[in-house]
């Protein structure tokens, strides 16, 4: 989270972020989902947080009839559950692999032709999962 925050900081103050406050929160939120996706392999405050939050997206798009969409990402939602902690989570190649669709599905299914505010939200996310990583001691 410290990450997150000061990423946002340093990046007011550098002119490369507008201030808007629903969009720093949102960074600030997916630095923070970034961080703690890497223990949604095990029981913890991080996996709590990402069934509920799959929870609330997966039963708006069954509620907007998008069931493919629905399908999809229930698909997705169970591939942490095949690993065991510390698995495949908590590797680099997962760390840049895992928050692709926030890019991907914007530019590939819904014709968006200016990724710039989706590859920011990348990034925060990255970032998070990055700390997550590196407080774990993968990168030494």
């Amino acid at each position: 989270m410290f990450f997150g925050i000061m990423g946002v900081v340093g990046a007011v103050m550098l002119g490369w972020l507008a201030r808007d406050p629903m969009e720093i929160a949102g960074l600030v939120g997916f630095c923070l989902l970034g961080a703690l996706f890497p223990d949604v392999d095990t029981d913890s405050k991080g996996q709590n947080l990402f069934y509920s939050l799959m929870i609330l997206v997966d039963a708006g798009m069954i509620y907007l009839k998008m069931y493919v969409w629905a399908a999809w990402l229930g698909l997705f939602a169970m591939l942490p559950a095949i690993g065991h902690h510390r698995g495949w989570t908590h590797t680099w190649w997962a760390m840049l692999v895992v928050p692709l669709p926030i890019v991907l599905v914007p530019v590939l299914f819904m014709g968006v032709r200016e990724p710039e505010p989706f590859v920011r939200f990348y990034l925060a996310f990255l970032l998070g999962y990055f700390s997550h990583l590196m407080l774990d001691g993968e990168f030494t």
